[in-house]
């Protein structure tokens, strides 16, 4: 597989520091609420505890800055299921304007399709599977009754985090498994 199927864009960091300055000058950037070492201290299975695993296994350190709305993220990546990877970031995007739409992240969601559509344009067939992911991300954040705006994961860390999801009325997403060729696919193995 193509490492950058895999790889962060190297435009995030700077468009998130961007994203920083402009909430602190507009007033909305709040304090950091994702301690990893209280969340680590949390029993297995609760939100905190698996939100913390989330990020240690992908190598994250939280955001710790900016609007909620970009703190809580990472939250979103729990929740759903979508990985990191530029795929997991656009079904991400895609679940939040189905869930509730927000020009942010239409913006969001295309600029990381932009992204994706330059890692598989030699992959054809990718792309219709590209579509069909994102759609499924729609629909899923369309069927749920989740509200980005509104989620105060901190009265929930140590809720299990299929509580969690169930009060919101959302499944977990299928593990999405990349092949050599670049393909993707849905297992069934689902997250809990």
């Amino acid at each position: 597989m193509d490492s950058t199927l895999t790889s962060p864009a190297p435009l995030i960091p700077p468009v998130l520091k961007l994203l920083d300055r402009l909430s602190d000058a507009a007033g909305v950037s709040v304090p950091a609420f994702v301690d990893l070492a209280d969340l680590r201290q949390l029993p297995p299975g609760s939100l905190g505890r698996a939100w913390a695993e989330l990020l240690d296994a992908a190598q994250l350190s939280p955001f710790t800055g900016g609007p909620r709305r970009k703190q809580l993220h990472d939250g979103v990546h729990l929740l759903t299921g979508y990985g990191t990877d530029p795929m997991g970031e656009a079904e991400v995007q895609a679940f939040l304007l189905g869930a509730k739409f927000h020009p942010a992240q239409l913006a969001l969601g295309l600029g990381t399709l932009r992204l994706i559509h330059r890692q598989v344009t030699r992959f054809p067939l990718m792309q219709t599977e590209i579509r069909d992911r994102l759609w499924a991300a729609y629909q899923r954040g369309r069927a749920a009754k989740f509200d980005v705006d509104q989620w105060q994961p901190e009265t929930q860390w140590h809720l299990s985090l299929s509580e969690v999801r169930a009060s919101f009325r959302l499944e977990p997403a299928p593990r999405q498994q990349s092949h050599a060729d670049g393909r993707y696919s849905a297992t069934t193995n689902y997250e809990s």
